[in-house]
């Protein structure tokens, strides 16, 4: 029998398209994994589950598992990655913000898990940073598992299909709202730059 742990529902704060998993005690990802499912990565570290709203909330459940559960029917896009917990704690955050108020990924502990995201709604406000309320919603399975690539299990939403047509060395073009004379802007060269490890 393969009971769900303690689950629970939040919303979190999506920020440049993206919300993370991370383990506060150390890297959660192995960054050599560049399998692009357009709807979660590894990055700098942490897991990124991409969004299609640029800034906003949106609806996330998490769901520990002690096996492999069978995916939920009825999402759009769903993906697998692998991932690590250093100190037994895997939990959901946003770009700059503390962890969201939901219960570890990491159920069983230290080590290797497997995350299978599910995502509906991301074509409803593509690239808006504004909604009177969330329209996305993500389901987060998690399960002890040893380290396989990413596997796209589902994919019908359009947006999914833009970020996956993308190239992996895409770069980023600034647009005015992402300036330097903007605070999105200023906050967003901060945290490249962070990324870098270039704090002057």
């Amino acid at each position: 029998m393969n009971e769900p742990a303690r689950t629970g529902t939040a919303l979190v704060h999506a920020e440049y398209h993206l919300f993370q998993i991370t383990d506060p005690q150390g890297p959660a990802a192995d960054d050599l994994d560049a399998s692009r499912t357009g709807l979660v990565s590894a990055d700098g570290g942490a897991i990124e589950v991409t969004t299609g709203i640029h800034t906003g909330d949106v609806h996330v459940t998490v769901e520990p598992h002690s096996q492999r559960p069978d995916p939920d029917p009825g999402w759009e896009e769903v993906a697998e990655i692998s991932c690590n917990s250093p100190s037994g704690e895997l939990l959901v955050t946003s770009f700059m913000d503390d962890p969201a108020d939901l219960p570890s990924l990491a159920s069983q502990g230290p080590g290797s898990y497997r995350l299978r995201v599910h995502a509906r709604g991301r074509d409803s406000a593509v690239d808006q940073t504004t909604v009177d309320e969330a329209v996305e919603s993500y389901l987060i399975q998690s399960w002890p598992a040893a380290h396989q690539d990413a596997l796209l299990l589902k994919a019908t939403d359009a947006y999914g299909a833009q970020v996956r047509a993308q190239p992996a060395d895409d770069t980023i073009v600034i647009d005015h709202e992402d300036s330097l004379g903007t605070q999105t802007g200023r906050e967003r060269d901060i945290l490249h730059r962070a990324e870098r490890g270039d704090y002057s």
